[in-house]
């Protein structure tokens, strides 16, 4: 039951978001403009931001080991992070209590105290959450390497710039999938990347991606065909202990 709350969260993650910005400004008028509702709303949406930080730390606990086939890039990515979803409108329903009450302040004083500058930093803080979860940023395989993307940059590993010794694995439940260069002076940074030299995991088994980087990276001519449904298909093979699985595919 949770792991199809999950996925549907991942699939409509769109969807879900756009509805906790709606029920966040729905809040944020009642808190404004009708005081007496914003309190009947309180309870209920404390209860839904906790329930939404309970469905976070489980959707952490669950590691896919699948990636989504993006042919238009061409790559090979990492799905979605559910807990990113519900840890962005967890985040929005407090916020938008604190907007209404500030606003109503506003209104009763016609003056902005200076307690306002306090609403910034948690402003960015939600609009960073919001732009992380609607993007889906994570780890992509390309034709030409490895990409990590989040909302403040990226980091771009060639394949060339990867060892051909065998890779260690990670534990299970590892958080990050950390990296050995043979040739770091190829790696890209552009803006604020996440880390140099590891691969989040939080949205994927940490075991399959390294397996999967590997692979690509002991068998330089199967990687022009990255991206495509075929190649995910051999790929998937051509791992261990995965021959004849199916795992699902589409667009982030």
């Amino acid at each position: 039951m949770i792991g199809r709350v999950l996925a549907a969260t991942v699939r409509h993650r769109r969807g879900v978001l756009m509805l906790g910005v709606l029920l966040a400004l729905g809040n944020v008028a009642a808190v404004a403009f009708a005081p007496a509702l914003g309190q009947i709303l309180f309870f209920p949406l404390v209860v839904l931001a906790l329930a939404l930080v309970v469905l976070a730390l489980l959707s952490l606990q669950t590691r896919p080991a699948y990636f989504v086939v993006q042919p238009q890039i061409p790559a090979f990515g990492t799905p979605a992070s559910a807990w990113k979803v519900f840890l962005a409108v967890c985040f929005l329903l407090p916020f938008s209590a604190q907007v209404g009450a500030l606003m109503r302040s506003g209104r009763q004083d016609n003056a902005w105290t200076p307690e306002s500058i306090l609403h910034v930093p948690w402003l960015l803080l939600v609009a960073l959450l919001l732009a992380e979860a609607w993007r889906g940023y994570g780890v992509q395989l390309r034709p030409c390497g490895v990409r990590q993307s989040w909302i403040l940059g990226s980091i771009i590993v060639p394949w060339e710039a990867l060892p051909v010794a065998q890779m260690t694995l990670p534990a299970h439940r590892a958080a990050a999938l950390w990296l050995a260069y043979a040739e770091p002076q190829l790696v890209r940074r552009r803006g604020i990347p996440w880390r140099r030299h590891a691969l989040r995991t939080d949205n994927v088994d940490p075991r399959f991606l390294a397996a999967a980087i590997h692979h690509y990276v002991c068998h330089p001519d199967h990687r022009a065909a990255i991206g495509s449904h075929a190649e995910y298909q051999r790929l998937l093979a051509a791992l261990p202990g995965r021959r004849g699985e199916s795992q699902p595919s589409g667009s982030l």
